[in-house]
């Protein structure tokens, strides 16, 4: 695997805030990873000094080993889930959304 792609792919998962949630393939577009699956791939060798709980599936939904213990740790960030599944309309992080624009906006 690329070491440039691998390290783009931490920093960007590193940079998902807490309240916040983002999916696998939200992480491949950003960091131009060939799939969702090689996100989830580095997270599952790689990733355990990470905020591996703020990415989801498509769906909204955790990978099904790791239901209780991520629900749980995006509970304690203020993240609410519907059963298993996490609101994306509500709770999805947006690369740059939380820039505050000022006066004269960003362009």
């Amino acid at each position: 695997m690329d070491d440039v792609l691998h390290e783009r792919v931490r920093e960007i998962i590193a940079s998902v805030p807490a309240g916040k949630v983002a999916t696998y393939g939200d992480i491949a577009a950003l960091a131009g990873a060939p799939s969702p699956r090689m996100v989830g791939a580095i997270l599952a060798e790689d990733g355990h000094d990470l905020p591996w709980h703020r990415i989801l599936r498509a769906n909204g939904t955790p990978a099904p080993h790791l239901v209780h213990d991520q629900l749980e740790r995006l509970r304690a960030e203020g993240v609410l889930a519907d059963g298993q599944r996490v609101d994306l309309r509500k709770y999805r992080w947006k690369q740059g959304g939380d820039v505050d624009p000022g006066p004269e906006g960003l362009f």
